[in-house]
């Protein structure tokens, strides 16, 4: 099992690349270009101490992996690289990513950013957030002074 570096750091905007125009009215063009990045899947969920995101990041390297935590979003952010390279011809299918990806979550509760821990196991990553204390009600007596 690895562990993955967390790192925090302002996430830019990236610019959408599809066209509002009728496709109809337009030759086909790639769908992909070299500043597009594929939306990971992910699985988030809560236990009772910690909240887990899982998403399946298969032939993607530790080295090519950044998480980073920046107030109540977590960014995971990779890149996938195609070993071997393919005639576009010669393809019967071709519905694998390959390329930069990234996802972007609004974390549902608040947690504690100091231990967040992230592995890579065969294929699947796993980020555990530990939950922040949650504030607790106290009930205050009220002494009468005299």
């Amino acid at each position: 099992m690895s562990s993955i570096p967390l790192t925090n750091r302002d996430q830019g905007t990236s610019d959408n690349i599809f066209s509002s125009s009728n496709p109809a009215d337009t030759p086909r063009v790639e769908w992909y270009s070299g500043d597009y990045e594929g939306q990971l899947s992910v699985d988030v969920f809560q236990s009772k101490e910690d909240l887990v995101v899982v998403s399946t990041v298969a032939g993607v390297k530790q080295e090519d992996l950044e998480i980073t935590l920046n107030n109540d979003v977590i960014t995971i952010r990779g890149k996938r690289y195609q070993e071997k390279e393919v005639s576009p011809q010669d393809y019967f299918y071709q519905e694998c990513y390959w390329g930069g990806f990234s996802r972007s979550i609004v974390l549902p509760v608040e947690v504690r950013p100091e231990k967040v821990q992230a592995s890579l196991k065969n294929g699947v990553l796993t980020i555990t957030m530990p939950k922040a204390s949650k504030s607790r009600t106290v009930a205050v007596k009220v002494e009468t002074e005299e």
